[in-house]
């Protein structure tokens, strides 16, 4: 089993020190903090590094830390090979005014499923995913506004003249 501080290691090795912003070794799964900008190459490396070989990301959650504090993208990956974990996050701007959505890249290049997941994330969370092949909402109609999981979503009355509180 890998250790985090060789994955921090060899992401800082590829892709310079600037890939990871900070670290978190508590709770139960040890994180990495990683830059917006490198999120799609981290993303990349774990998955083709023979030392790292992260072969599967379980899920892709978007997350709302307060209206003061913004947004931000949790990914959780497995190795299956060498039986690891490793949860990665993303930190976003706090960009409430749904006309511009708090974003970061795709990574549904290097995984398959995270094409669903970033749609959940989109759909509920409003976070915009560049380079995402079908971003568009996935449990709610195209016409729903506002985005539920958000701290300040406000409930609407009715839905197309139909009461939904």
């Amino acid at each position: 089993m890998i250790e985090l501080s060789e994955i921090k290691n060899i992401l800082q090795r590829k892709l310079g020190n600037d890939c990871i912003v900070d670290e978190n070794l508590e709770g139960l799964q040890p994180t990495l903090i990683v830059h917006r900008d490198y999120i799609l190459d981290v993303c990349r490396e774990l998955r083709e590094n023979n030392e790292t070989w992260f072969d599967f990301l379980s899920c892709i959650s978007g997350v709302d830390y307060g209206v003061n504090e913004g947004f931000g993208v949790v990914y959780h990956l497995a190795s299956i090979p060498y039986k690891t974990q490793l949860t990665l996050k993303v930190k976003l701007e706090n960009l409430r005014d749904t006309s511009v959505l708090p974003s970061v890249d795709s990574v549904s290049t290097v995984w398959q499923s995270a094409n669903w997941h970033e749609r959940e994330a989109y759909d509920l969370v409003g976070i915009f995913f560049k380079g995402h092949p079908d971003l568009r909402r996935i449990l709610l109609p195209d016409d729903w506004r506002g985005y539920p999981l958000r701290k300040d979503y406000k409930d609407a009355d009715a839905y197309h003249g139909i009461p939904i509180n």
